[in-house]
């Protein structure tokens, strides 16, 4: 997809990995709305920023808001083009079977429903103006490998796996759809999550024991042990990430992964599941009724990405 000349909307676009996604659009000759809850985030983002960028503030479990807000832009850029789900939390730790109701409602609202608010809203624009378009998907690494004692991150990440997948089933030709897998990279999602979810629930934030969450051109140094290690390597500045989604909507692709050391681990899933299939003789009548559910010839579009300028090739 040629994106120069295009809009993209992209939603918790302010900080972290959402502005590396707004850096990287900009450099490809874009026109970005940066939709965001936090107006100063919006506001500190946008005075640091060089190229044609506007900021909405933006509820994105408020359906009338959302709408709202793609109209603002319509009539600020015209058409959209490029659909970025970005924004969401971090969720409450520890077993599903322990997490309270609010933390779940509030999981569940933001990093899923706020993705088909966008999806509802904004997609059926793109598709009226025939112009082709992308839309992208934030999950996470904990998507494709789960994480012990992190249930509602988990699942909502998997969640936003198959929405995404769903999308390039359905999608016409010339528009796309990807989900993008971060592994560890420098962002304040904890500080964000935390501002959002005093927002919403009117509640006070709370105070962070921990060392404070760095921002996306500062990532926080590596543990004890590793002090030779380039902290760079061990959580990736976030403008990577934005470089990463502008290549995979201009490929085409369905997935963008950002670290190789996650492939063994997504192996060792998917042979799990193919273990789990029994060893018998399909029926021939069956695949014929039921081929549909048995393939889909959606997953042959992915190509192999290669590799990100400054990486080495296996």
């Amino acid at each position: 997809m040629e994106l120069k000349g295009k809009v993209a909307f992209v939603t918790g676009g302010a900080s972290g990995i959402g502005l590396g996604i707004v850096k990287a659009c900009l450099a490809e000759g874009m026109k970005v709305v940066i939709a965001d809850l936090r107006q100063n985030a919006i506001d500190d983002a946008i005075a640091q920023l060089s190229g044609d960028v506007y900021g909405i503030k933006l509820d994105v479990t408020d359906r009338e808001a959302y709408k709202a807000a793609a109209d603002e832009a319509e009539t600020k850029y015209g058409k959209i083009h490029v659909l970025v789900n970005n924004a969401g939390i971090g969720c409450a730790n520890g077993p599903l079977w322990a997490v309270s109701a609010k933390d779940t409602d509030f999981a569940l609202r933001i990093n899923i429903v706020g993705i088909l608010n966008g999806i509802q809203e904004v997609l059926p624009r793109m598709l009226k103006h025939g112009e082709g378009g992308y839309v992208v998907s934030t999950a996470s690494k904990a998507g494709l490998i789960p994480v012990p004692g992190c249930g509602l991150y988990n699942l909502t990440k998997q969640a936003t796996i198959g929405i995404s997948e769903t999308l390039s089933c359905d999608l016409p030709e010339g528009y796309g759809s990807a989900v993008l897998c971060p592994g560890p990279f420098g962002s304040n999602l904890g500080q964000s999550s935390q501002e959002v979810q005093a927002m919403l629930l009117g509640e006070e934030i709370p105070k962070r024991p921990e060392a404070p969450a760095h921002d996306s051109a500062t990532p926080p140094p590596p543990p004890p042990g590793m002090e030779n290690v380039d902290p760079a390597k061990l959580f990736r500045p976030a403008d990577e990430a934005g470089k990463r989604v502008v290549r995979g909507i201009k490929n085409g692709d369905m997935y963008i992964i950002t670290h190789n050391e996650f492939r063994a681990g997504t192996q060792k899933r998917f042979d799990a599941i193919i273990r789990a299939f029994p060893d018998e003789v399909p029926y021939d009548p069956f695949l014929k009724m039921f081929g549909f559910l048995a393939d889909n010839p959606v997953f042959d579009k992915q190509k192999n990405v290669g590799t990100l300028d400054g990486y080495e090739a296996i």
